[in-house]
């Protein structure tokens, strides 16, 4: 097979069938499929399965019950399943016209790239089917924002916020790609320097359903940039700021109200250990939580760290002070920077290790032989 058109879904039922019947126009003498990767709550699946018994090329769903990286788990999912190397990435929505597949191809036919991106930014393109101009300038300056970025990367790419492209995956590392959300052509080019160029298109109206563009969207957006570009240990480091001007926060509230310094810090510290675990699990380890131990036993190996490291901490930092003649800002940061590789490496090697595959150590099988008891039902 020559061709897979790869069309994420989440409730477009309205458009199924015309996408099928425009796609199939588009790819007429080509060898193509057209696979749905769908993470639906209403009947886009049998809407799909109804519009193959007469397409003219084969159609196929794959309906996903837990929707795992949302949009760009999705199309990472469809390029594992796609029976070519060559695949077309594109909305279910028709905002991205099935006839732009042919310009796709035959640039891709030229023989010297690996992803061709459908950009509304080039020449002869346009992002006329943007809602209103308050989405029209969020998508200038977060495409501003992204090429500023990633500048060698992306300097032959004007749109790589865009969701309609051909790659060819046999130039792709499938397995390092971590999609969060729905910005998948930037994890694909930000993670390996490929060979790129573009054709316009314009991005059209949507044709039924609605929008699924939210603020949340765009907070993981902002997510996967920061992290395509800084990687985890810069998440890490901007959650440990942040705990710590809570810290301060909370010591001068407790302090305030007449709570004693040192009960107010200890409160503070626990409260920000706390903090801290629930971030860093939401933002910057969330792709090892599924092989690594369940989540009181995280917890439990953070917080009993986290509280380890402060005992340790604090004596050196006075041993620094009134042995090496430190000032106490400077023995601070010095402790605080040591503490903090080793946390992060702590957190990646320990805290979230995959699970051993072999016979659990006794400890564990205490904890889980004490769980199982707790659980089973008793009488009074």
């Amino acid at each position: 097979m020559q061709l897979t058109i790869i069309v994420p879904t989440f409730n477009e039922a309205p458009n199924v069938a015309e996408l099928v019947t425009r796609t199939a126009a588009a790819v007429q003498g080509v060898d193509a499929e057209l696979l749905f990767v769908d993470d639906s709550t209403d009947d886009t699946p049998d809407r799909v399965r109804a519009a193959a018994e007469t397409a003219p090329l084969p159609v196929r769903v794959v309906h996903r019950e837990h929707a795992e990286g949302g949009l760009g788990g999705a199309v990472l999912e469809g390029l594992g399943l796609a029976s070519a190397d060559v695949c077309i990435v594109m909305d279910g929505d028709l905002q991205h016209p099935p006839e732009t597949i042919p310009a796709l191809l035959e640039r891709h036919g030229e023989g010297d790239v690996d992803v061709v991106v459908a950009s509304r930014y080039r020449s002869g393109g346009s992002s006329g089917g943007l809602a209103d101009q308050r989405r029209v300038w969020v998508s200038r300056l977060s495409t501003l924002l992204t090429k500023a970025m990633f500048p060698i990367r992306l300097r032959d790419v004007s749109d790589p916020m865009t969701g309609f492209f051909l790659v060819d995956r046999r130039a792709l590392n499938v397995a390092a790609l971590r999609p969060r959300g729905y910005k998948i052509l930037l994890e694909i080019l930000a993670r390996k320097t490929l060979r790129a160029a573009e054709v316009p298109f314009v991005f059209d109206d949507r044709h039924g359903g609605y929008s699924k563009a939210t603020f949340r969207q765009g907070m993981h957006f902002l997510a996967q940039l920061w992290q395509l570009r800084f990687g985890k240990m810069s998440v890490f480091a901007v959650i440990g700021g942040l705990g710590a001007i809570a810290n301060v926060g909370i010591v001068w509230a407790l302090t305030a109200l007449g709570v004693n310094y040192v009960v107010a810090a200890i409160i503070a510290a626990e409260a920000t250990i706390i903090g801290n675990f629930l971030l860093i699990e939401r933002f910057v380890f969330q792709d090892m939580r599924a092989e690594a131990s369940n989540v009181w036993w995280r917890f439990a190996k953070s917080f009993t760290f986290n509280n380890a490291e402060l005992v340790v901490r604090i004596p050196v930092m006075a041993f620094m002070v009134s042995t090496w003649n430190f000032t106490a800002v400077l023995a601070t940061a010095v402790t605080l920077a040591l503490a903090f590789i080793v946390r992060f490496v702590f957190h990646s090697l320990v805290v979230y290790a995959p699970r051993t595959q072999g016979k659990p150590s006794p400890a564990r099988q205490f904890l889980d032989e004490l769980d199982e008891q707790a659980v089973r039902p008793g009488e009074l």
